[in-house]
């Protein structure tokens, strides 16, 4: 599956709420994670995250480029392999964030 995390701050997010509105009628298979008001694990902004199919890639991509209003997004694959999905498999709309790999794990997740 894939993962987007859309950020947000204080200023923005209203239009946050407005694309995961959107999301919620395009994509009614995803999945929505809560919203972090602050950062969590290797976020450094405050996000909610959308899992998804692969299936639904070709669609979810351009569907967020569109319409994410100057939102930050990451999309990444879920491959078991942490700190790669997070850089090397990266995908970036709008601003590129930091991500603080190092405490990620560099192989599967354990657990």
């Amino acid at each position: 599956d894939w993962h987007a995390h859309i950020y947000f701050t204080q200023e923005t997010r209203e239009t946050a709420e407005q694309l995961r509105r959107q999301l919620v009628v395009h994509f009614p298979d995803a999945l929505f994670g809560r919203w972090h008001e602050r950062p969590v694990g290797p976020h450094a902004q405050p996000m909610y995250q959308v899992l998804f199919a692969p299936a639904d890639f070709a669609t979810m991509l351009p569907f967020i480029a569109l319409n994410r209003g100057g939102l930050s997004v990451l999309i990444h694959p879920n491959t078991q392999r942490e700190r790669d999905d997070h850089s090397h498999h990266a995908i970036w709309l709008g601003h590129q964030l930091p991500v603080d790999l190092s405490i990620l794990p560099e192989g599967p997740a354990h657990g």
